[in-house]
């Protein structure tokens, strides 16, 4: 009997290893984080949050950001880099919130992409860890509440601050695109890795231009102090730049 408990116990670390393999043989196809590209945006705008039933929703400016979003990111154009999303995920709908996934619903609906809710709000590790599990897409965009996109830019082994300048995403921002790029292991390039270029308002027609010139597909105006020309002329290792 001593003999075979101890045969039982030797054989344990083996089927553990075993199961460990299997587990990773299963993920063994996807591409996981490994060259691709990130990106990363708040929600539209919000409503007072005493505005009762509707308070879960989009404001008409909102309303507008998503519809514009639906072809500003087809396909996204920055840094001379043509990038067309093929994975679409918001922060899971909540008693308080469907923003996040209102502000990319026109862009599903656009690209025909299921919009993948699959995590609440605070659950950014696991978030990360499925995309570098279980993925093959090469550009993924990702919708989220503000108060927890630092946490998200943290488990992708960013820091918010080195790239928005601030150690919290500002209450009053819903204009930053955060674009994070992995290299072919999968770990992320900071030096490639920005607080995105490209402005849905306003977008400078030639590079000889000395301010910005609204487009007239834009949804809103462009009197906002981060739409400098300087931003809008980035480049891949910017700081400071927007969508607006």
């Amino acid at each position: 009997m001593l003999r075979h408990c101890l045969l039982g116990l030797l054989l344990l670390p083996v089927l553990a290893s075993a199961h460990h393999s299997q587990k990773h043989d299963a993920d063994a196809g996807s591409r996981g984080l490994r060259d691709v590209t990130v990106l990363i945006v708040r929600h539209a705008e919000k409503p007072d949050q005493h505005d009762g039933p509707n308070s879960r929703g989009l404001t008409p400016r909102g309303e507008q950001r998503a519809e514009a979003y639906a072809n500003y990111f087809d396909p996204l154009r920055i840094d001379g880099q043509t990038l067309q999303p093929q994975r679409l995920i918001a922060t899971s709908d909540s008693k308080n919130s469907e923003r996040p996934r209102l502000t990319l619903a026109p862009l599903a609906a656009r690209l025909q992409l299921t919009l993948e809710q699959p995590f609440a709000d605070k659950q950014v590790d696991k978030l990360v860890d499925s995309l570098r599990r279980q993925n093959q897409a090469t550009v993924v965009l990702i919708a989220w509440h503000h108060g927890e996109l630092g946490d998200l830019v943290n488990a992708f082994g960013g820091d918010l601050k080195t790239l928005v300048g601030r150690d919290k995403w500002p209450g009053d921002v819903y204009n930053w695109l955060i674009v994070l790029h992995f290299d072919d292991r999968g770990r992320l390039i900071p030096s490639s890795s920005h607080l995105g270029c490209g402005n849905i308002c306003c977008r400078a027609t030639d590079q000889s231009a000395t301010a910005p010139v609204a487009l007239s597909r834009a949804p809103c105006g462009c009197t906002a102090a981060w739409r400098s020309w300087r931003c809008l002329n980035s480049s891949a290792n910017s700081t400071a730049t927007t969508i607006a």
